[in-house]
């Protein structure tokens, strides 16, 4: 990406802070930062680890000055923000950045050029800084300066915290009573330390202002790296939060192996891709940033992480976007693993909708958790025809949950008399637009929820299906093919809104039927069954276009609904207020596709009109936002800013969903 243009240092510099990057790890850890080399973000720092993989993560290593000095000019490559003088702009913008095994930014400068590049170990919680410099017209003085935090990554540290430091074996380690059991090592086989320790106060973080938190923090730096630079140079500098010492495993820090172990993890990514093209690439490499390791059970798995900086591994994003992450990318061995992960940890008919971010322990508290499961179980089966993990390890779990839906488990969740499922209640918020703050509930959805009950019509029919075909259980196919009948006729009766040709959202416990415009009808029609005839497929498809299609994905409610909120922003309670108000969701791209090509029969010009849709989020993946990834939510409203999370896994997989079923 070449970042050069026509703009003014500071208009540039201010495009660059819009601007995201994101390295991750196979236990939760990660480095993010923007383009300008900037913090924006409490979340944003060069090192944040996993003490308990991928829980508990600490961000060690905030960020680096680093200051360049010749004969006759100093420059700085790092950008700050302070309170008190909002932006201290670095001396020199890079011109280029790329990303492939790591990020890379390039610096013109009138006496040389800089590379500076930043890779993430898989395996550890340890990244490598590398300095190339050339065309030095001068000898350099170049200067690195470490800010530590050492504190829980949702935190903001500040100057009562106590710091150690201390150099053992050309390595500086770092300590804080903050988080007693950590430690962050620095090392450089070049570089020389010198001892200055001090605090830097009330670094600003402009995106935490923007939500309404506290967004300011004290680092704490133990002083500075130096080295002159006389000719063309390559200087590494190392940080890891291993309690292995840097000196016992010199031959480990070769900067070319670590390079070619991640090009090889990235080869195995790409290995199933039959025509390998930029955009499949960039998504596939997407994907794996968010397939990552658990300890549960005492035994190692594979999970899911929903998204990037703070979310964990949640059941209902998981099951979401596990077709889209491992299945179409071919990682069937991880998608075995994250089921059964789940499946391991059914209770009462329930899977978990996610573990706690410190510790192992399950929460239930949704109602779709145990849907999706079982709709991913199902495509698991369709990809890989695994009939012994199937049948030994999540059919079992798949009839326990129809089974506890149906007689009833936690959150009043049962099958009513028309064999529809209902619950919850007023005090709860158990679907995905679950948005509660100080005691309000701003969408309201306990009783019979459309799309809970688009997935329970299609799960009965999965289970019919397979009795009927692979294991050729009659008795079995015949009661869930009845079942699935009668789901089906009371679907229609119930939700289907003839004055607005489309589907009610939900309908209350006490029988109100809410007429809401919202985009969780159309999984009533892009699930491999739907209850509805065709025509009312297509009244669906027409409805959700006009109303709730944005160039991002759907909104969450219709724009002419008086309760519409067009922007996300402002404190907590008014952004909940507007999450799923009229907040858009990429991730709804993908069912909406899906739907869109089903009642157009898939052709050839239903494919072009498709991919033209699809096209905004393609260019955001690689030009916006975060780059090589795709946030949480947009804005409903023009100019439709990317927000919330920046890196979302549903929102990956349910775009990789969407664009190979159109280009296949």
């Amino acid at each position: 990406m070449i970042l050069t243009s026509n703009l003014t240092d500071s208009t540039l510099t201010e495009k660059l802070l819009s601007k995201e990057w994101l390295l991750t790890n196979k236990r939760g850890g990660f480095a993010s930062s923007t383009l300008a080399s900037c913090n924006t973000r409490r979340y944003h720092s060069l090192l944040t680890g996993s003490l308990h993989p991928p829980a508990q993560r600490i961000k060690s290593l905030a960020c680096l000055k680093e200051t360049i000095l010749s004969k006759n000019a100093e420059i700085g490559l790092t950008n700050f923000e302070f309170k008190e003088s909002p932006l201290k702009k670095a001396s020199i913008l890079p011109t280029e950045f790329r990303q492939d095994t790591g990020v890379h930014f390039e610096y013109d400068a009138d006496f040389a050029k800089i590379t500076k590049s930043i890779y993430m170990d898989y395996e550890e919680d340890r990244i490598a800084v590398v300095y190339d410099f050339s065309r030095l017209t001068s000898e350099l003085t170049f200067i690195i300066r470490p800010f530590a935090a050492i504190s829980d990554f949702h935190s903001l540290l500040k100057s009562g915290a106590r710091f150690c430091s201390y150099i053992a074996d050309n390595e500086l380690i770092i300590s804080s009573d903050t988080v007693r059991d950590c430690e962050l090592r620095l090392f450089s086989d070049r570089m020389m330390f010198n001892k200055d320790e001090n605090w830097w106060h009330n670094f600003y973080y402009r995106i935490e202002a923007q939500r309404g938190q506290d967004c300011l923090e004290d680092l704490w730096t133990p002083g500075y790296f130096e080295y002159k630079v006389e000719g063309p140079e390559r200087i590494v500098l190392w940080a890891s939060m291993s309690d292995q010492p840097f000196v016992d495993r010199l031959s480990d820090l070769d900067i070319d192996v670590i390079i070619d172990n991640i090009a090889l993890e990235q080869k195995n990514i790409l290995k199933n891709i039959k025509v390998v093209n930029p955009t499949k690439k960039t998504l596939y490499l997407a994907a794996d940033q968010f397939v990552t390791r658990r300890k549960i059970f005492e035994k190692e798995t594979s999970t899911i992480l929903a998204g990037f900086p703070w979310f964990l591994d949640w059941g209902r994003d998981s099951f979401i976007s596990l077709r889209g992450l491992l299945l179409e990318t071919g990682q069937f061995e991880y998608a075995k693993e994250v089921l059964c992960t789940f499946a391991s940890a059914v209770d009462k008919g329930m899977i978990p909708n996610r573990f706690d971010d410190y510790n192992n322990s399950p929460h239930y508290n949704s109602i779709d958790a145990s849907m999706w499961f079982i709709n991913a179980a199902f495509e698991y089966l369709d990809f890989t025809n695994d009939r012994q993990v199937f049948t030994s390890s999540l059919l079992p779990v798949i009839k326990w949950i129809i089974e506890a839906y149906y007689n009833g488990t936690r959150f009043n969740i049962c099958a009513d008399t028309d064999s529809l499922i209902t619950g919850g209640s007023a005090d709860t918020q158990l679907t995905w637009m679950d948005a509660k703050c100080n005691g309000v509930t701003f969408t309201p959805r306990y009783g019979k929820a459309v799309e809970i009950n688009a997935l329970w019509h299609n799960n009965i029919c999965r289970l019919a299906d397979y009795y009927n075909s692979k294991d050729n259980n009659t008795e079995a196919g015949k009661h869930y093919t009845t079942m699935a009948d009668e789901i089906e006729d009371s679907f229609r009766k119930l939700f289907w809104n003839e004055q607005l040709g489309c589907l009610y959202d939900c309908v209350l416990s006490d029988g109100t039927k809410d007429p809401s415009i919202r985009p969780n009808q159309i999984f009533a029609v892009s699930l491999k069954y739907s209850p509805l005839r065709i025509d009312e497929q297509e009244k669906i498809v027409s409805v959700v276009q006009k109303h709730l299609l944005t160039p991002f994905g759907l909104r969450t409610l219709s724009s002419a609904d008086p309760r519409y909120q067009g922007r996300y922003e402002g404190d907590m309670f008014n952004r909940d207020k507007a999450y799923h108000q009229g907040t858009v969701w990429p991730w709804l791209i993908g069912p909406f596709i899906g739907a869109y090509l089903r009642v157009n029969n898939y052709s050839p010009s239903a494919k072009n009109t498709a991919m033209e849709m699809i096209k905004p989020l393609l260019e955001h993946l690689t030009d916006s936002g975060c780059i090589g990834s795709v946030s949480e939510i947009f804005d409903g409203d023009i100019p439709q800013r990317p927000n919330g999370c920046f890196a979302q896994a549903w929102s990956v997989a349910q775009l990789i969903e969407a664009y190979n079923l159109i280009t296949t």
